[in-house]
């Protein structure tokens, strides 16, 4: 028979074998992670009040005494972090790599990369590998787990960080910014500039594209500009010369298109050579915009407005947060929102009414 706190029951399948109630059934009956309750048990003062209080009926109700010989397991830890990122060879996360270096300093610990290649089941297979090597801390790109992957980040028993982006739901602490808001600024700022057929091309489409598309629909929306045929995607891998196509595709698709919302800055670089090949003025008869912002933005001609997301500051903040964790020294804070910065050029120049 499985015991309950307001209605919830306890799967009996969750018990070891001695019968003895796990932490692992605390979290469950309790409602939250695995990681939570740890922390909750060793200080009470680094959670809410209301959490300490579900925790302790879940613990009384339970009858869970924590057991020394598997805490004292648990803190044989590796000098490893473990990061999981989903590109090495993507210049965004390049620069998310070089401030998590930058962010170890002089610390002890070693990192130790995986790359999932946005892969939800590669994702899981180096959770499990990374878990395996007991690390004294997990890194992860991204809020989209799978429930398997979510599972064994709550089960972790170390500090968790995912970056690149926020959300109301953190596995343990998460530190990026909105993707929707960074692409409803994007094209609120295209539609400021007059221009009424605002293109969005995206590639690969990731949770992450797919929240800027989101971004893009709401703000198009509101300015009573929405028009599916404006929307041009692919699943296939970004790059200049996929936005070249991908413009080549929309102008078919929409052959009175006056500015064009690109997922990505690679994609902006090749909307950008696709105009000048075709004849097609930018800014006079274009408005092009990216987002990420790299050097290659300030460096074409015209210059190409693109959101500037901070990589650096979320990979060495990543870590910061990690170290502090374990140092036990963590912030109460668990959501860091590092926000973007709108960058305008000449590629948005205020068109012609």
């Amino acid at each position: 028979m499985g015991s309950d706190i307001d209605g919830k029951k306890l799967k009996p399948k969750s018990r070891r074998a001695s019968g003895r109630p796990t932490l692992s059934d605390v979290a469950e009956l309790a409602g939250v992670g695995s990681i939570t309750v740890s922390r909750a048990l060793r200080d009470p003062s680094r959670v809410s009040p209301e959490l300490r209080e579900r925790i302790d009926a879940a613990v009384d109700k339970l009858g869970y005494v924590l057991n020394p010989n598997a805490r004292a397991l648990a803190s044989v830890r590796s000098d490893v972090i473990g990061v999981l990122i989903p590109s090495m060879t993507n210049n965004v996360f390049a620069d998310v790599v070089r401030g998590i270096h930058d962010g170890l300093g002089g610390s002890h610990l070693q990192i130790q990369f995986g790359n999932t290649h946005y892969s939800a089941d590669e994702e899981e297979r180096l959770l499990k590998v990374f878990l395996g090597q007991h690390p004294s801390a997990l890194i992860v790109s991204g809020i989209d787990q799978t429930p398997a992957a979510r599972r064994l980040l709550e089960n972790a028993g170390c500090p968790v960080v995912q970056i690149m982006e926020i959300g109301p739901d953190p596995v343990d602490m998460m530190i990026g910014f909105s993707h929707f808001e960074g692409g409803k600024v994007v094209t609120r700022h295209l539609v400021e500039t007059g221009r009424k057929r605002i293109a969005f091309l995206g590639a690969r489409m990731d949770p992450r594209s797919m929240r800027r598309l989101a971004g893009y629909s709401e703000a198009m929306a509101e300015a009573g500009l929405f028009d599916e045929r404006l929307i041009t995607t692919t699943t296939r891998p970004s790059s200049v010369t996929m936005g070249a196509d991908l413009l080549t595709e929309a102008l078919v698709r929409a052959p009175d298109l006056d500015g064009v919302v690109c997922n990505n800055d690679d994609l902006a670089l090749g909307v950008l050579f696709a105009c000048h090949r075709g004849g097609i003025d930018v800014p006079g008869r274009m408005g092009i915009a990216g987002f990420n912002d790299h050097e290659m933005m300030a460096a074409a001609f015209p210059s190409i407005t693109s959101l500037r997301t901070p990589r650096y500051e979320i990979g060495r903040r990543a870590v910061t947060l990690a170290l502090a964790e374990l140092s036990g020294d963590a912030a109460r804070e668990r959501v860091f929102d590092l926000g973007f910065e709108l960058k305008v050029r000449e590629s948005t120049a205020f068109s012609n009414p």
